[in-house]
C-alpha cells in the first residue's frame, strides 16, 4: 500500500484562487468578504474556484500571499484646505465600503517627482494611488502609467491614465460673464500661486478663463486689480482691503474659492460695505458656509470627485484595462452677494 495518505496536503493560496477564477487577488478577497463593488458573476466565479481548490481565507496569510495591503494611498498638495477635505471624505465614502483604508501624505514638489520618478517606498504599502490636484501633466500621467500600481488623477485632465476634474477654464469664464452681464466693468480678480509652479494649474487656468470672458466683453483686467489672496480666508481679507484702498476701487471681485471670498466679505464688513450693493463679490467651490452667507459661486461637486475616482480606483483594482477622463459638471449660482452696480465704494 503507498504512502500517499501520508503526505501533507498543498494548501491553495489567494493566488491560485486568482488564476483559477481569471481576476486580481484584490478582488478575490472582497469577493470571498461579500464586500461590494464586485459583480455577483464574478463573485461566484471566484467561489467556485475556491471551492474546487479547497482554499481557506486566512486574512493575514492571504495578504503576504498577494502584497495586497487594503490600502489606497492619496497624495495631495495641501491637506488642511476644506476642497482636499471633501475630495478625501469623497474616497473614504467608497474605499471604505469596500474594505480599504487610506494612507494620506502631502505632496510637495518632492514627494511629486518622487512618485512621478516610480520611487516605491509609498507604493509598496498601498494597492492603488489617488493624487489630488497635483498637476502631473501628460508626461508626467504617461510615467505613472508604468508603475505597477493603478493610479488615478483628480483635479486635472490626463490621458495615460484615468482623470476627473472640472473645467476650471470655464468655470472662470463664468465668474466674469456674471459680472460682465450685470453691468461692471472695473472687475478685480483674486488668486494665489500654485506649489506646482505649472502654467497650467488650477489658479492659471481659472484666471485664463477670467481673462478671456472679460476680453470677449471687449474688457482688460487692470494689473492693479490683479491680487493674490493665498487661497485662504486670511489672505482674501488682506487682499481685499489692498483693493478697498486702491484709489479706484472694484465694484466686483471674483476670488478663485469661497475661502478666499469669506475673507473679502469680512473686509467689507470691517469698511460698512454691503456685498451685491457696494461690490458684487463671486466665489469658487459652494462651500456649505457660502449658502448660508449668501455668497454667489462657481459651484463644483467636489465630494463627488473623491467618491468618482475613488470607483475608478475600485475598477483597475479589480482588472479593468479602461483608462479615460470624467469630466464633472459646473454650475453658477447666484445669491446676494452679487448685484448691480452703484456706484466705486
Amino acid at each position: 500500500m503507498g504512502n500517499d495518505h501520508l503526505t501533507p496536503p498543498t494548501h491553495a493560496t489567494i493566488d491560485d484562487v486568482a488564476r483559477e477564477a481569471g481576476v486580481s487577488t484584490a478582488t478575490v478577497s472582497r469577493a470571498l468578504h461579500h464586500l461590494p463593488y464586485v459583480a455577483e458573476s464574478t463573485r461566484e466565479r471566484v467561489l467556485e474556484a475556491a471551492g474546487r481548490l479547497r482554499y481557506v481565507a486566512n486574512p493575514n496569510a492571504s495578504r503576504l500571499a498577494s502584497g495586497a495591503t487594503s490600502t489606497v494611498g492619496v497624495l495631495a498638495p495641501v491637506l488642511t484646505s476644506w476642497y482636499t477635505t471633501e475630495v478625501v471624505a469623497g474616497v473614504e465614502d467608497v474605499m471604505a465600503e469596500a474594505g480599504y483604508d487610506l494612507l494620506i501624505s502631502t505632496a510637495d514638489p518632492e514627494a511629486r517627482e518622487r512618485m512621478l520618478s516610480g520611487e516605491t517606498r509609498f507604493r509598496q504599502r498601498v494597492d492603488g494611488v489617488l493624487l489630488v490636484d497635483v498637476m502631473c501633466r501628460e508626461d508626467g500621467a504617461q510615467r505613472l502609467a508604468l508603475l505597477d500600481v493603478p493610479v488615478v488623477v483628480l483635479g486635472e485632465e490626463v490621458h495615460a491614465v484615468d482623470s476627473v476634474s472640472v473645467d476650471n477654464i470655464a468655470g472662470g469664464a463664468m465668474a466674469a460673464d456674471h459680472l460682465v452681464t450685470l453691468g461692471h466693468r472695473h472687475i478685480a480678480m483674486m488668486g494665489g500661486r500654485s506649489y506646482a509652479r505649472d502654467a497650467h494649474d488650477v489658479p492659471n487656468d481659472r484666471a485664463a478663463g477670467f481673462r478671456g470672458a472679460l476680453r470677449r466683453a471687449g474688457l482688460a483686467l487692470d494689473p492693479l486689480l490683479e491680487v493674490d489672496g493665498g487661497f485662504d480666508i486670511e489672505g482674501g481679507r488682506l487682499a481685499m482691503h489692498a483693493l478697498l484702498d486702491l484709489p479706484s476701487p472694484p465694484t466686483g471681485v471674483f476670488a478663485m474659492s469661497d475661502e478666499m471670498a469669506f475673507g473679502v466679505l469680512q473686509a467689507m464688513r470691517e469698511r460698512g460695505l454691503r456685498p451685491g450693493v457696494d461690490v458684487s463679490v463671486v466665489g469658487f467651490d459652494d462651500h456649505p458656509v457660502s449658502e448660508a452667507i449668501g455668497l454667489t459661486t462657481v459651484r463644483q461637486p467636489v465630494r463627488a470627485i473623491g467618491r468618482t475616482g475613488a470607483r475608478l480606483l475600485l475598477d483597475h483594482l479589480e482588472g479593468s484595462a479602461e483608462v479615460d477622463h470624467h469630466p464633472m459638471p459646473l454650475s453658477l449660482v447666484i445669491r446676494a452677494s452679487t448685484g448691480v452696480p452703484h456706484s466705486s465704494p
